[in-house]
C-alpha cells in the first residue's frame, strides 16, 4: 500500500448518471485522501473530459468513484480493460450484473442466498399485474424501485398499497428506468455490510427516522444514527458475514463492494442489493466500517487502489 507502488493514478468522478452529485462528493474525498498520501493523482470527469485524456495520460491505475449508469454498470470498466489500465472494483461482467437488482436477485436465489420476494413490473404493466403484485406481496406494504439506479433515487415505499398509489410509484420510478422492481416491504432492522478484498468488515446497523433511509438521510444532515459494529449475536454476525461474502463471490465481484441487508421481525435476513462502487462521502458507510478495524479514510483509499486490476 505504499504510494511508490501506485504510479500515476487517474480518479474517475462525476459522470452523467442521476448520482453525479454524490460521485463528485465521493471523488473529492478520495482525491484529497490520495494527495495527502503523496499519490500522483489526476481527476477525470467523463462528462467534461475526453477519452483522449484518459488514453494519453500514461496512467498506471484508475480509482473509480463513479456511481450509477456508465460508472458502475460495466461501461467504463470495458473502456479501462481496452486501455489495459487496472481499475478498482469489480470487472465488466460483475458490474453489469450487479447494477441490475433483479438479475442480482436471480443469481443470489440460485446460490441459495435469501432475498426479498418481488416481481418485475413496468409503467405500462396492466392493472391485473399490479393487482396481483399487491395481493401477493403487499400485506406489509410495497417498495417500488428502479431496477438499475442507486442512492434511493426514484424509490417509493407504500404502507397500504392501492392500484392508484402503485401506478403512481411505477410512473415515478419509470422516469429513471423502464424496468421496476416491486418488493415486499420488510419492516425490520436495516444493515449494510462492506466487503474489502472478499472479506467482510464490521457490520453497520442503520437507524433512520421512521426507517426512512432516503437520499436526504443518506447524504445530508445528522438524523440517522449508526451502530458499528451492529448489536447482533455472535451467530448472527457470523451468518450475515458468511452470506455476504458468498453473495459477493456469486456475482464474480472483486476489490470492494457494499451489500444492504434487512432483518425481518422473525429474525431472518434478506439481502437487498449490492453497490459495486460504494460512496466515499462524509456520510458514507464503508469508511465507517473500515475505521472500526483501524483503517482510516486515506489508508482505505490506498487499500482499494492497491486491489486495482483489469479483467
Amino acid at each position: 500500500m505504499e504510494k511508490k507502488n501506485m504510479g500515476r493514478v487517474v480518479l474517475l468522478m462525476g459522470g452523467i448518471s442521476s448520482e453525479r452529485d454524490v460521485s463528485l462528493m465521493s471523488g473529492e474525498g478520495v482525491l484529497k485522501a490520495l494527495q495527502s498520501k503523496g499519490v500522483d493523482v489526476t481527476a477525470f470527469d467523463p462528462k467534461t473530459d475526453s477519452l483522449e485524456k484518459l488514453e494519453s495520460g500514461r496512467f498506471d491505475r484508475a480509482f473509480i468513484a463513479l456511481h450509477g449508469r456508465l460508472g458502475e454498470d460495466g461501461t467504463i470498466q470495458g473502456v479501462l480493460n481496452y486501455l489495459n489500465l487496472p481499475y478498482t472494483g469489480p470487472g465488466v461482467a460483475a458490474s453489469a450484473v450487479s447494477i441490475d437488482k433483479e438479475t442480482t436477485k436471480t443469481i443470489w436465489r440460485a446460490a441459495g442466498i435469501p432475498v426479498p420476494r418481488g416481481v418485475l413490473l413496468h409503467p405500462t404493466s396492466d392493472d391485473a399485474a399490479l393487482e396481483a403484485a399487491i395481493a401477493e406481496l403487499g400485506a406489509t406494504g410495497l417498495v417500488v424501485k428502479p431496477a438499475r439506479d442507486g442512492s434511493s433515487i426514484g424509490v417509493t415505499k407504500l404502507n397500504a398499497p392501492t392500484l392508484k398509489t402503485l401506478r403512481d410509484a411505477l410512473n415515478h420510478a419509470g422516469s429513471r428506468c423502464e424496468d421496476i422492481l416491486v418488493e415486499e416491504y420488510i419492516r425490520g432492522r436495516e444493515f449494510t455490510v462492506a466487503i474489502l478484498d472478499g472479506k467482510v468488515l464490521p457490520i453497520i446497523e442503520i437507524k433512520a427516522p421512521e426507517g426512512d433511509y432516503d437520499f436526504q438521510n443518506k447524504y445530508f444532515g445528522n438524523a440517522v444514527s449508526y451502530d458499528c459494529p451492529a448489536q447482533l449475536t455472535d451467530n448472527e454476525t457470523k451468518s450475515v458475514g458468511e452470506v455476504c461474502e458468498k453473495a459477493f463471490a456469486a456475482l464474480g465481484a472483486r476489490g470492494w463492494s457494499r451489500i444492504d441487508v434487512m432483518q425481518r421481525p422473525d429474525g431472518s435476513f434478506a439481502l437487498l442489493e449490492i453497490n459495486t462502487s460504494p460512496g466515499m462521502t462524509p456520510h458514507s458507510l464503508v469508511p465507517m466500517a473500515a475505521r472500526a478495524v483501524g483503517l482510516d479514510y486515506a489508508d482505505l483509499c490506498l487499500k482499494v487502489l492497491s486491489l486495482a486490476r483489469v479483467d
